[in-house]
């Protein structure tokens, strides 16, 4: 049987880390990821990098569970291995904390993270202005490290990897038997995708390193996030929103809000701003779908519109993927079997 070749489009977190788990889990298939952007310069890069798990409100709660654990227990394993600081993985322990107590005082993935409780009196004295918390350990990556070292794990599975914008899937079909189209925001021309929208984030990174534990406030708007190199100061949430420039009053109001919860961050040092657009959609697209043209066809698996929880998710949503792609060859390999009886 022939090398089935599988085009990857996009090298975000999604794009990557899909091409990874589809390279070492099916055999006999080779593995090209085709991009116009690549670290430093994709969202991925400004994402906090952070295992805090968001709510999908199309998609079953049993099933984002399952990518949430599949993914915890990837990046776990990578954490407790010689590969840790390559990848940039890290645990970090820490506090989300609520003005009002929440509906979801225990939230879906509790059991998933390590030590999952309710924040004692004596811990909300530090949050005087919040009524209710949660402390745990999670895992957190520096985004831009992880991204490299998919991009080694990837070239070291005999991959290929190359820079080039693609407009129109079916410029891939001649070269190409299957497409994952892991595009993010780019579904919107690339697919006429209209369910997927921009979400303008914007954060600041800044040189506090006495900063040790995570704090989010519950809205997720708020949240300061240490990591390996710098702290990620967050943020903004602003729909519809394509602007890449930083903006200095959402800076000044992000310090603001962070200083507010962490008063020493008033002696950060080295701060930079950083914006990204969230590729956000009600629910992930992670589905096949063959395109037509001129009587030709062209398997395609989507994954993408993950929105702010891409991170959560990642591993889970790219074995699922890869499930699909595995289904996709398996009804090439019939579809052959046919046309030689």
């Amino acid at each position: 049987m022939a090398k089935r070749k599988i085009a990857v489009v996009g090298a975000g977190l999604i794009g990557l880390s899909t091409a990874v788990y589809i390279s070492e889990s099916i055999s006999k298939c080779s593995v090209t990821v085709i991009s116009d952007k690549f670290t430093p310069n994709t969202t991925s890069d400004v994402a906090a990098g952070m295992l805090i798990p968001h709510t999908y409100l199309g998609i079953p709660i049993h099933q984002q569970k399952q990518w949430i654990r599949e993914t915890f227990d990837y990046l776990f394993e990578i954490n407790n291995s010689s590969e840790a600081s390559d990848a940039g993985i890290h645990l970090v322990s820490g506090w989300q904390i609520f003005k009002t107590i929440p509906d979801e005082v225990l939230p879906f993935w509790s059991d998933v993270v390590l030590g999952f409780r309710s924040m004692t009196e004596e811990e909300l004295k530090k949050f005087p202005q919040h009524r209710f918390g949660q402390a745990f350990t999670t895992l957190k990556c520096d985004c831009p490290s992880y991204l490299l070292w998919l991009e080694k794990r990837l070239k070291g599975n005999g991959s290929q990897v190359y820079a080039r914008r693609i407009k129109d899937l079916w410029e891939l079909h001649s070269k190409y038997d299957i497409v994952v189209n892991c595009s993010g925001i780019g579904s919107r021309e690339l697919m006429g995708d209209l369910e997927i929208y921009p979400v303008r984030g914007q954060v600041l990174k800044v040189n506090a390193p006495w900063v040790n534990h995570f704090i989010r406030d519950g809205d997720g708007l708020t949240y300061i996030y240490p990591g390996i190199h710098n702290v990620t100061l967050g943020g903004t949430r602003q729909k519809d929103n394509w602007s890449l420039s930083p903006d200095p009053r959402s800076s000044k109001d992000i310090f603001d809000r962070c200083c507010a919860l962490e008063p020493s961050l008033q002696r950060a040092q080295d701060i930079k701003e950083r914006v990204g657009v969230r590729p956000t959609r009600l629910a992930v697209r992670l589905q096949k779908e063959i395109l037509v043209h001129d009587g030709k066809k062209l398997p395609v698996v989507h994954n993408y519109g993950h929105g702010s929880g891409g991170f959560s998710v990642h591993r889970g949503t790219a074995k699922e993927a890869a499930r699909l792609v595995g289904e996709c060859i398996a009804a090439l390999e019939g579809a052959s079997s046919k046309a030689k009886l």
